[in-house]
C-alpha cells in the first residue's frame, strides 16, 4: 500500500480584509499518495491556487491540518517550511518565472545555490537536468532567446534539479500552444513513470483528464 505524500484534512483558508472575511478554501480534504499524477481542476476564482499555495507550503491554512511527507506542517517555522520547499517540492508555473538576462544553465542551477551546493556540482547537475529536457544545445541561451515551450522545459529542469519527490505545476500549459502543451504533459508522464509525484493545477478539463486522477474545486470546496 502506497503512503501519502500529501494529507490535507479539513483545511480552510480565510482572508481577513478588515470588515470582510473572504473564505478562499472551505473544509478541504485531499490525499495524494506517492507516485500519483493528480490534476486539480477548477475555474478562475475557485480556490485552486489557494490550495496549491497551501500544498506547496507557500501559505498556511487558517484551520485544519496539513501533513506533508509525514510531517505536520503546523509544527514547522518559516525556516522549516523553506527547507521542505527547497528539498521536497519542485514548482512549475504558467509564466515560467525564469530570471531574465540569465542563461538557461544558471537559471536551472539557482535552486542549488540556496542549498549551499558547490558551484561545480551546481553546474553539472543543471547541465544534466537540461539535457534530460532535450535542451543540451540551449544551455547558454537567455529566456528571451527561447520559445515558450523551451522556457517551460527550462522551468521543469529547474524544478527537477533538486531531485524533488513532488512536483506542483500551476497551469503549466496555460501559455503554450496545443502541440507544445502536449509535449509538456508527456514530460510530466515520463517523470511520473519514474516515480515522481505530480500535482497539476489547471482550469482546462482537457488537460486535467491526462492525469491519473482528477479533483474538482469550486467555490473553495473540493469534490473528487
Amino acid at each position: 500500500m502506497r503512503r501519502p505524500i500529501i494529507d490535507l484534512a479539513g483545511a480552510s483558508r480565510i482572508y481577513d480584509l478588515g470588515r470582510v472575511q473572504v473564505p478562499a478554501l472551505v473544509d478541504a480534504s485531499l490525499r495524494v499518495d506517492e507516485g500519483e499524477f493528480v490534476a486539480i481542476i477548477g475555474p478562475s476564482g475557485s480556490g485552486k491556487s489557494t490550495l496549491m499555495n497551501i500544498l506547496g507550503c507557500l501559505d498556511r491554512p487558517t484551520a485544519g491540518q496539513y501533513v506533508l511527507d509525514g510531517t505536520p506542517v503546523e509544527e514547522l517555522d518559516d525556516d522549516g517550511l523553506a527547507f521542505v520547499r527547497s528539498r521536497l517540492i519542485g514548482f512549475v508555473f504558467q509564466s515560467y518565472n525564469l530570471l531574465p538576462r540569465t542563461s538557461a544553465l544558471e537559471n536551472v542551477a539557482t535552486p542549488l545555490l540556496y542549498q549551499g551546493v558547490p558551484k561545480r556540482e551546481r553546474l553539472q547537475r543543471a547541465q544534466a537536468a537540461l539535457e534530460r529536457m532535450g535542451l543540451g544545445d540551449r544551455m547558454d541561451h537567455e529566456p528571451s532567446e527561447l520559445s515558450g515551450g523551451q522556457q517551460q522545459r527550462v522551468a521543469i529542469a529547474r524544478a527537477l534539479v533538486t531531485n524533488p519527490r513532488l512536483i506542483l505545476a500551476d497551469e503549466p500549459t496555460g501559455n503554450l500552444d496545443s502541440k507544445t502543451g502536449e509535449e509538456v504533459l508527456e514530460l510530466f508522464h515520463e517523470l511520473n513513470d519514474q516515480g515522481v509525484t505530480i500535482v497539476l493545477i489547471t482550469h482546462d478539463s482537457d488537460v486535467g483528464v491526462r492525469a491519473g486522477r482528477q479533483v474538482h474545486v469550486r467555490d473553495g470546496r473540493i469534490a473528487a
